[in-house]
């Protein structure tokens, strides 16, 4: 089975457990000539794709009403991936995403960890640090590079643990994130598992 999730730069396909990603500039999907399930936030892609038979859009199985009308596909099938937690997906921007009992109760958009560095930098040249992940966020700091850190870190964390929820640590810069989270479950395929969830209910309910 071969899966794509279909970003603003990349192909990421998930063929079994091996992953790997295309540039959207580059690659050609209909050299594909198997059967690929994907989801896509991409719309000139999107437009490539729809000509494209073997190529078979997942969102169209989704009940997007569960959701809202401009959230994004991929968060939704991050979503739909688990039954209870709180997902947080640290990518160019950082989202966390509330689900209990397999419904979605809401979700916010937060700077992502690149973004927000930017931000310090342009305010001043003396905040030009990267981020202290393993600051002590019960401590107020005593220094610039903590101070920034804290000043971003200690939102997000305060945030993300008032749920009490267990915590779901997806996205490109979920790793990092695992020094303020140590009790997540870093989990880098959750979007793909949302796919194959979706997947499994089509086949099992295809009418």
């Amino acid at each position: 089975m071969l899966l794509c999730d279909i970003g603003n730069t990349s192909y990421h396909f998930l063929n079994h457990k091996h992953d790997y990603k295309e540039n959207v500039k580059t690659f050609k999907p209909q050299t594909i000539q198997e059967k690929i399930y994907y989801i896509c936030v991409n719309t000139e892609v999107q437009k490539a794709l729809d000509s494209l038979d073997n190529w078979i859009d997942l969102s169209k199985f989704i009940d997007k009403a569960k959701y809202y009308e401009t959230m994004g596909i991929d968060r939704i099938f991050a979503c739909e991936a688990i039954n209870n937690g709180v997902i947080v997906d640290a990518g160019s921007a950082i989202t966390v995403d509330l689900v209990e009992d397999s419904n979605f109760k809401g979700g916010f958009i937060y700077p992502g960890i690149e973004a927000m560095q930017e931000t310090y930098k342009s305010i001043s040249p003396a905040l030009d640090y990267s981020f202290n992940y393993k600051l002590d966020l019960t401590q107020l700091p005593k220094n610039s590079r903590d101070a920034i850190s804290y000043g971003y870190l200690k939102t997000l964390y305060g945030e993300v643990r008032s749920y009490n929820k267990q915590i779901f640590l997806t996205g490109g810069n979920a790793e990092l994130l695992l020094h303020i989270f140590p009790e997540a479950k870093l989990h880098l395929h959750l979007i793909f598992d949302g796919m194959k969830k979706v997947l499994k209910e089509i086949i099992l309910s295809p009418n």
